[in-house]
């Protein structure tokens, strides 16, 4: 490879993304295509893996030609994708057995109270960093075995293959049925609930309890080598690196020193903090998460805070309830308003997420009056994702006991300014967007070429990184928390919905 541009592949919820990037990480061509999104239940949400695989080689195509390059002009590519979505499919035919299980699926959430019995979600949360909950992948893949006819025998008999989205892609780029390499980074496999975050290996007696042959299982590697060689339209291109998108976007986002954090808007929210080269344990509702491993290097470890809906609250308002059109015209409208009124919508439509892990929790709307409008609604539904960040924020100081005295903040929904002010407000510090603001393509991309010798290391990386706006806080102390007391109260009054043994 003799080229000087990396391009990154960003799977993701909604859609899929191909950026490439030059030597200064600038941006030179970007490509997008959505797919599906599919809802045969309530509480279950699948997605077509061959579809995101078809999206994907498409903008690959379309990024190189608007780019004007052609695939030997790449040094590296680098993938990040949709985290703890679920897919099996044939060794053999290359073909998914069962539609891709998203993440934020709840379907195995009566099977992950079965398997934590008396000790509940933290049977394996020593080993793995995470509580028993619908949102991980290895529950997904437990119950695919058990409910599509034959995959057991045929998963035991080494016919099937599991992987997270990048694990999907990666094969596919690789040759597929002919050759396909079937990996996975320590970032993937650490949302599966079955790696040992200290030997960052499958944990055997996990698989155990699971019911999950090790045959289905990708390798390990770490989150920037060189995993293989692509083919077809990228032939010769070396696959170098692998991070599950908020892992990407701290990358991205330069978050290479202990304390320092960012949070990503997308379809849910991602606050992520850098705790050094040791995992460490929370009592207040975090993960413990890698947060990347660079070759051989040691990992490194961040507490994250997970919120399931952030993004699809705006979708939601724009498509369910068809107040809006577009996506855009929600800070206009809720701008038009002084506050919310009242009102406080709470979006746990897969039940809440970090710091509560609640499964029977369900999306309320409380404080209405007749005085309330859709813009009052409108701005309830952006203060959601402000106030669910800052409960992330305070069980994250809880357990570190590091206080954030900045967010460095990226992802769609950056772009409403109206959101990050009352961000800014409702934390009471400063919030502050950088030029580049999809990091997560910006964190694979680093990764891939630092795999690759593009980059040197990281503080040339880090002499890339460029603020393009910041927003200070502007609410007093007093209304602030008076607020964020409201707030608490309507999250309470989500919990609870959904009867025991419903899924």
């Amino acid at each position: 490879m003799t080229g000087s541009y990396v391009a990154a592949i960003d799977q993701g919820t909604t859609s899929s993304r191909c950026i490439v990037f030059d030597r200064n990480g600038t941006v030179v061509a970007v490509d997008r295509r959505e797919h599906r999104q599919i809802f045969p239940r309530p509480g279950w949400v699948e997605h077509d893996a061959a579809e995101i695989w078809a999206k994907v080689r498409a903008v690959v195509a379309g990024a190189l030609a608007a780019a004007g390059l052609r695939a030997d002009e790449l040094s590296a590519l680098g993938i990040t994708n949709q985290r703890e979505t679920t897919v099996l499919w044939d060794r053999s035919t290359g073909k998914p057995v069962h539609n891709a299980v998203v993440w934020q699926d709840t379907r195995t959430a009566a099977l992950c109270r079965d398997l934590g019995g008396a000790d509940g979600q933290d049977r394996f949360r020593e080993a793995t960093g995470l509580p028993l909950a619908s949102y991980f992948s290895g529950p997904k893949v437990a119950w695919l075995l058990e409910h599509v006819p034959g995959l057991r025998r045929r998963a035991e008999n080494g016919e099937i293959a599991f992987g997270t989205v990048d694990s999907w892609l990666i094969w596919n780029l690789t040759g597929g049925t002919d050759g396909g390499v079937h990996v996975t980074d320590v970032t993937n496999a650490g949302r599966t609930l079955l790696m040992d975050l200290d030997t960052l290996q499958w944990d055997p007696s996990i698989l155990a309890e699971m019911g999950i042959p090790e045959a289905v299982l990708p390798e390990i590697r770490s989150s920037a080598e060189v995993y293989g060689t692509a083919v077809g339209p990228l032939a010769g291109v070396p696959v170098a690196a692998a991070l599950g998108d908020q892992q990407a976007a701290v990358f991205g986002q330069t978050c290479y020193g202990v304390g320092e954090a960012k949070n990503t808007y997308g379809t849910g929210s991602f606050l992520l903090l850098n705790t050094g080269d040791r995992p460490v344990p929370s009592k207040n509702g975090l993960l413990t998460t890698v947060g990347y491993q660079l070759g051989g290097e040691a990992p490194v470890y961040c507490l994250e805070g997970s919120i399931a809906i952030t993004g699809a609250l705006v979708q939601w308002f724009r498509d369910q309830l068809g107040l809006i059109r577009s996506a855009d015209e929600i800070e206009p409208l809720a701008a038009s308003v002084r506050d919310n009124g009242g009102a406080y919508v709470v979006p746990a439509f897969s039940g809440l997420y970090a710091p509560y892990w609640r499964s029977d929790a369900r999306g309320v709307i409380t404080g209405l009056t007749r005085y309330v409008t859709k813009a009052h609604l409108a701005r309830a539904v952006l203060e959601a994702t402000s106030w669910q960040t800052r409960e992330v924020v305070d069980a994250m100081f809880q357990d570190s006991g590091v206080p954030i005295t900045s967010l460095k903040v990226d992802g769609g929904m950056t772009a409403n300014g109206l959101l990050m002010q009352h961000q800014a407000d409702v934390l009471g510090v400063p919030v502050i967007r950088p030029v580049v603001s999809e990091t997560t393509c910006l964190g694979a991309a680093y990764a891939a070429g630092l795999a690759t010798g593009v980059w040197g290391g990281l503080d040339e990386l880090r002499a890339h990184w460029r603020q393009d706006a910041e927003w200070t806080p502007r609410m007093g102390v007093e209304e602030r928390e008076r607020e964020y007391g409201r707030w608490r109260r309507a999250v309470e009054r989500s919990f609870g919905w959904l009867e025991e043994g419903s899924s």
